[in-house]
């Protein structure tokens, strides 16, 4: 049971829902337990069960496709506010945005006729090369847990179900069909599954998305460890379990296991795993029907939650779409993720009044990114680049002029051959699955597949470098001659997008190249960039200023000149580490990312700042890292341990300068004489301060027992070891600035 429902009316609803099962049809249940369109489940119009509506994604809800082919359905009544991505929402580390983003989210798909939403998604960042990982939150489980759960109830509010996705460990697209990630106990309760635990305990949310990988030998669409052992048993979770899009594979087992929904890609309904292959299963004795007795109750009472069905129906939510109101909190949201990286002799925030020519430079500066990046795609009422940003800024003030500095090929998008559909097509007759990257022994046409792939790449290269020369003299030229230049450069959705992973962590186009020289004609030269996950930046030490955003959704260029011009000073900070090169990432050292068929998480826990804390390695940008336009100073650190087990802390921040501005506390938590092997130290707790200039604030936190715990594989359960435990109060996870001791008895 949801913490938030009254046992009578629980008692009441668990009853009419026995009583309607009673009633279905072995072929009516059937028909709710698999997709009868790309986005919806069956309907039992007979006793007024409808079906249930689904939608992409975390960003904003996905334009409207026909039933049965992956073809738009031709109108504008589908356009819609375009969100911050949860990487740009992480970066705010404000629980109060993550749960008005969700409440966006939530009134915009219930204004669209939705009925779940297919987010949040929140898997660990593992690897910087993750083609999805502009998608998710963090590399740490605390950051994500405490943004996904006001995310969830946000969203909810407005009689939608989030989908928090994907259960569980999806940290790789390269072979994510039919990859098999070997975990350890320990890792996978300490790292990959307390988001996932709190989405659903903490945040009720209604229903939760089983991802394509398999974990430790198992599809995870069918894994009774993941779905019955943790999720049902020890979670106590009665909400719905949905198939990510083609992720279920074999009849008997998703039959008798917990997941109580199939979708996929394809539009032969009738035959996918758990319509006419189950009833046939049925029919011959192999499967009970009590099994799918037991989806069909879960999807039931995540129906009466929605009030779809039962007593409250005519009182549910109506939601909206394109709301003024969205979009306000859009922008206010896009202002605090933007993270300034660097800030040398205060190059920032520019001075409009002393700029008459001003040079912006780089394709991403007039670039738009709603329309891309998989099921993330948007169609966005509007979305406001860099460049119409500053413009609208300055309004006519300043001579504002372009050049794009770099050649991006152009891919037309086209919905002759749909990418979803061709993506899990090998789905059809085999359980081999997508073949995007890698090269599968005995595969002929994949390898030959492989091959022009990776000749159009070099082909590619050759024309950017072809028209470059042109391009960079121009953007030089207009660099020499402007009084400010501001370079917008990073990435797109050629690169984080869904489907596969990032060759390497360089910019592409040769943007590197542009930068140096950039940099040498004008070192004043104000550096930013748009993308979703880290880019190595070997000239940083050239830079006085580098300004970071992550995609921000349809307000990025008002939030982006605001942010430039000083009307907001920058608040955000790192949700996730930016090596200085890719070759200091675990997963570049140990070679477990981006193999076709199996890949070990041989680093364990050591993911993120808590393998460069351990290998003292530097990072370009650490966990925790961003700086703002003021200064602030911490004091007065007073530790206080309360039954042995928690520890109440308070401590004093102050703005030291004239601006107002908002600083991020973290408060890390480092074991001194630990009995098992732990990082050096972890995140446990953090708060968002606003002060006015000048201004102090007290901050007061509290770590609970869960805090100083780890994961017992011997006893199945998380214990926090009496003795001396370091409490780091920090501006990052390197830039500590109290210290203290709490002993736990």
């Amino acid at each position: 049971m949801m913490k938030h429902e009254d046992k009578s009316n629980e008692k009441k609803r668990e009853k009419d829902i026995e009583k309607l099962v009673k009633k279905l049809t072995l072929d009516e249940k059937l028909t709710m337990i698999h997709g009868a369109a790309l986005f919806a489940s069956g309907a039992v119009e007979r006793l007024g069960i409808p079906a249930i509506v689904c939608s992409d994604g975390p960003m904003g809800v996905r334009a409207e496709f026909m039933d049965d082919r992956w073809i738009p359905a031709g109108n504008n009544a589908d356009m819609v506010s375009y969100l911050p991505s949860n990487s740009a929402l992480a970066s705010t580390w404000n629980t109060g945005l993550a749960h008005d983003m969700g409440h966006v989210l939530g009134t915009e798909a219930r204004g669209r006729g939705k009925d779940v939403i297919l987010g949040p998604g929140i898997n660990i960042k593992r690897d910087p090369r993750c083609g999805r990982n502009f998608e998710y939150m963090s590399e740490d489980p605390c950051l994500i847990k405490a943004l996904t759960v006001p995310f969830i109830k946000g969203v909810q509010e407005n009689d939608v179900a989030a989908c928090v996705k994907h259960f569980a460990a999806n940290v790789q697209e390269t072979g994510r069909l039919i990859v098999d990630e070997t975990i350890d106990e320990r890792t996978l309760y300490e790292l990959y599954l307390p988001a996932f635990k709190a989405a659903v305990q903490e945040a009720g949310s209604y229903s939760i998305m089983g991802a394509y990988n398999k974990v430790n030998g198992s599809y995870c669409c069918e894994h009774k460890t993941l779905l019955d052992r943790i999720l049902r048993e020890e979670w106590g979770y009665d909400g719905a379990v949905i198939s990510d899009w083609g992720g279920v594979h074999n009849t008997k087992e998703a039959a008798e296991c917990s997941m109580d929904l199939e979708m996929s890609v394809f539009a032969d309904f009738d035959d996918y795993i758990l319509a006419n292959p189950l009833k046939e299963a049925i029919q011959k004795g192999e499967v009970s029907e009590s099994m799918v007795d037991a989806k069909v109750t879960n999807l039931l009472r995540m129906m009466y939650r929605l009030k779809m069905i039962g007593p409250k129906k005519d009182s549910r939510e109506k939601g909206a779409y394109n709301a003024l109101a969205s979009r306000q909190a859009i922008l206010r949201t896009a202002e605090e993720s933007m993270v300034l990286l660097k800030n040398e002799n205060r190059a920032l925030p520019l001075d409009a009044k002393k700029i008459k020519k001003l040079a912006v430079i780089g394709v991403n500066a007039a670039k738009i990114h709603a329309d891309g990046g998989g099921s993330a795609e948007i169609k966005a009422l509007y979305e406001i680049c860099p460049l119409a940003g500053l413009k609208m800024y300055l309004g006519g003030n300043v001579k504002v002029e372009y050049a794009p500095g770099y050649h991006v090929p152009v891919k037309p998008k086209t919905f002759d051959m749909n990418w979803q559909a061709t993506s899990l097509d090998d789905l059809k007759n085999t359980t081999v699955g997508q073949l995007q990257r890698g090269i599968m022994d005995g595969n002929e046409d994949h390898k030959e597949g492989e091959q022009e792939r990776l000749a159009q790449i070099e082909k590619d290269k050759a024309e950017i470098h072809e028209k470059n020369q042109a391009l960079f003299e121009q953007a030089l030229a207009l660099a020499k001659d402007a009084d400010a230049v501001i370079f917008v450069g990073g990435l797109n959705h050629d690169y984080d997008c869904e489907g596969s992973d990032r060759p390497d962590m360089k910019l592409p186009y040769e943007q590197d190249l542009l930068i140096e020289e950039l940099l040498k004609v004008r070192k004043d030269a104000i550096i930013t960039f748009v993308g979703g996950s880290p880019v190595e930046m070997p000239w940083r030490d050239k830079a006085q200023a580098i300004l970071w955003s992550y995609y921000a959704g349809m307000e990025t260029g008002n939030a982006f000149a605001r942010v430039i011009f000083g009307e907001v000073n920058p608040s955000a900070k790192l949700a996730e580490t930016f090596p200085e090169k890719y070759e200091d990432c675990v997963t570049a050292k140990n070679g477990q990312f981006g193999i076709w068929d199996k890949i070990t998480l041989e680093e364990g826990l050591y993911c993120g700042y808590r393998y460069y804390d351990k290998q003292r390695i530097k990072p370009a940008y650490c966990f925790g890292h961003g700086l703002s336009y003021t200064r602030f100073e911490y004091s007065d650190l007073k530790l206080k341990v309360e039954k042995g087990r928690e520890v109440k802390l308070t401590l004093s921040v102050k703005n030291m300068g004239r601006r107002s501005g908002a600083e991020i506390v973290q408060v890390y938590v480092a074991p001194i004489a630990p009995k098992v092997d732990r990082p050096d130290k972890e995140l446990k707790a953090f708060a968002k301060v606003h002060l006015s200039g000048g201004r102090s604030k007290k901050v007061s936190l509290t770590l609970k027992s869960e805090d100083f715990a780890y994961f017992d594989t011997d006893l199945h359960e998380f214990i926090a070891d009496a003795g001396d435990y370091e409490i780091l109060v920090g501006a990052s996870c390197e830039d500590i600035r109290l210290r203290g001791i709490a002993t736990l008895s």
